[in-house]
């Protein structure tokens, strides 16, 4: 029994140091190596100063501003470690309040504005992180953005263009655009 015990414990030991060491580090090497920038996070720098990532979204409040998708993540809003969807379901009343309340504010900014709600403007995404929109969320908020930076309607139409990003690999998802480089292209142009 005791060899037994003692070839469990050599091998526990080997696969512990395998496993929870050496394969960390030979991947993590890999990585960083052919993959930096992503194996980093993805962060967008300006001035040499890191500004965000493109892979988790930033509330954006000033209506000069593109506005991104609603977070249910606690305790603040697009908080990384803790991604979560709000989990409420279509009658739930917080869900609604929610919904309505993001309608107002909408609303509120950009009362000339009678065009449909791209409904990524109005619900949570199921991570709560997600930093992009729609094409017609994007499209819905030119006028107000235009307006609030004193800039032509398409003057912001082709930044929202130009930064369209196409379907992966050319079939999956949809058209979008990244609310934090969007918005930074706009400081841009300014």
């Amino acid at each position: 029994m005791l060899k037994q015990l003692k070839t469990a414990l050599i091998f526990l030991g080997i696969f512990t140091v395998i496993t929870g060491i050496i394969y960390p580090l030979f991947v993590t090497g890999i990585a960083q190596a052919v993959f930096h920038r992503q194996a980093n996070g993805s962060l967008i720098e300006e001035n040499g100063e890191s500004v965000g990532s493109e892979l988790i979204g930033q509330p954006f409040i000033d209506p000069g501003y593109f506005w991104g998708r609603l977070s249910a993540t606690a305790p603040f809003p697009y908080n990384a470690a803790a991604s979560s969807g709000s989990n409420y379901g279509p009658s739930n009343p917080v869900l609604l309040d929610a919904v309505q309340a993001r309608i107002d504010a909408l609303k509120a900014v950009d009362p000339e504005n009678n065009a449909p709600i791209p409904v990524d403007l109005v619900t949570f995404s199921a991570s709560g992180l997600d930093p992009d929109i729609s094409v017609a969320a994007a499209e819905y908020q030119v006028a107000r953005v235009a307006r609030y930076r004193g800039l032509s309607e398409a003057q912001v139409g082709e930044l929202v263009i130009k930064l369209t990003e196409a379907r992966q690999f050319g079939i999956l998802g949809e058209p979008r655009v990244n609310v934090l480089k969007l918005n930074l292209a706009l400081d841009a142009l300014e």
